[in-house]
């Protein structure tokens, strides 16, 4: 019998930080803060000692118009973000307690 291998993170947060030009009707994530929230979240769960969380940034996740956005996995949570308050929440109630922020969540 095979023993599955444990898994090096227990979470994947996956933070768009794409661009697209200026005049792009969807707009884009970078252009709205993404990469300063993302270094933000990154900071936030080292600064907790959370080990079993990987925050990544990440190419396009197609909800732009929304953004910034964010996509955790396991569970394929999306959310979206604006400010370190809401990252900080998030942080909170989803990566550390498991409740959705309702607030945020993406249609």
């Amino acid at each position: 019998m095979t023993k599955t291998p444990s898994l090096y993170f227990q979470t994947h947060v996956f933070c768009c930080e794409n661009r697209r030009d200026p005049g792009n009707s969807k707009g884009c994530c970078a252009s709205k803060g993404a990469s300063e929230l993302r270094n933000y979240m990154k900071d936030r769960c080292k600064e907790l000692g959370i080990n079993d969380i990987r925050i990544n940034s990440s190419g396009c996740l197609d909800r732009c118009e929304f953004g910034p956005t964010m996509v955790i996995y396991p569970e394929g949570t999306w959310y979206r973000y604006d400010t370190k308050k809401d990252a900080e929440e998030i942080i909170q109630q989803h990566l550390l307690l498991g409740r959705k922020v309702e607030r945020l969540l993406l249609p």
